[in-house]
């Protein structure tokens, strides 16, 4: 069975949240968001580690949290970085398997198909998609180019990548003092490899602003616990 690591990304302190702890602590359903994510990876036989980057000032708090809920799979919480992308290059640097997986914690709908689908593709590289359902256009204080919204794709996470050449590429854009948003844009632009778009779901938010908690409880309610 191939064995993969996997990096949850924890490393945000939630600012637009506006709440007194990040956004990954904050409760939906009455637990963590970061435990839901933990909760699926936990009987995912592939995932042989999981690195959480966090912020310094919460590493003992994710810590705790894991403890409290008493995971048994490998975690290791290590200090994040002052960006994603630095985070993510941090995270890279202590996998130990061919293969990484990357999900973010305050992505708490994931479910443990959708992991292992991700992992059993026979793809090297993939990720999560959705098409766009609005029109998209180019410009800023002026239209400059109509988008073919056919050909766009709205990225979602997990993502799955070969981690030597996803290390690879960031330390080239560190060297270039490149700036990117997520990971697949990263790589794709590094290493021009095709990189497999599997069909992702509309209840793969990111809990990102105030009004996303309120929909993660009508999420969790209706879509994990069936409308019980």
């Amino acid at each position: 069975m191939e064995q993969i690591s996997m990096i949850l990304l924890s490393g945000g302190i939630g600012t637009r949240m506006k709440a007194s702890v990040p956004k990954q602590f904050l409760p939906i359903g009455g637990k963590p968001i970061i435990v839901h994510v933990l909760e699926k990876l936990e009987n995912i036989e592939e995932i042989s580690e999981v690195i959480v980057p966090s912020p310094r000032n919460y590493m003992e708090q994710t810590s705790e949290v894991i403890r409290n809920y008493q995971f048994s799979k490998p975690v290791q919480v290590i200090e994040g970085g002052k960006t994603r992308q630095e985070s993510v290059y941090k995270a890279l640097k202590r996998v130990t398997q061919e293969n990484v997986l990357i999900h973010e914690s305050v992505r708490p709908f994931v479910t443990q198909e959708e992991f292992e689908r991700l992992i059993r593709t026979g793809e090297q590289n993939a990720t999560y998609g959705l098409d766009i359902p609005f029109t998209v256009l180019e410009g800023k204080e002026y239209i400059e180019r109509n988008l073919d919204r056919d050909r766009l794709i709205n990225i979602q996470l997990p993502q799955k990548f070969d981690a030597k050449k996803l290390l690879a590429a960031h330390e080239q854009a560190i060297r270039d003092g490149k700036s990117f948003t997520e990971d697949v844009s990263l790589y794709f632009h590094y290493n021009r490899e095709r990189i497999k778009v599997l069909r992702g779901t509309e209840y793969n938010i990111k809990i990102t602003m105030p009004i996303d908690q309120t929909i993660g409880e009508i999420i969790y309610k209706e879509y994990i616990l069936g409308g019980e």
